[in-house]
């Protein structure tokens, strides 16, 4: 089961129930993979890779799929 700040990153990213805002989304992606949830690790990659609500840092995405590809998330692998 998700974590519920993994949940509210969600929340931010899709503008579900809040107001869109990819820096909050952030915000909430780090908590819950800084806690080990592979979900958000790759959540956070993805924000990473492209360079949403974040400055792009390819090497910062990598650092998050693989850490969730680690856990057997395999969209990350």
């Amino acid at each position: 089961m998700p974590m519920p700040s993994s949940c509210l990153g969600v929340m931010y990213a899709e503008g579900q129930g809040v107001r869109q805002d990819l820096k909050e989304a952030v915000k909430w992606y780090r908590r819950a993979a800084e806690q080990g949830y592979a979900l958000a690790q790759y959540n956070l990659g993805v924000i990473y890779n492209n360079g949403q609500g974040v400055q792009q840092d390819k090497k910062e995405a990598v650092k998050w799929f693989r850490k969730a590809a680690e856990q057997g998330y395999a969209s990350a692998q």
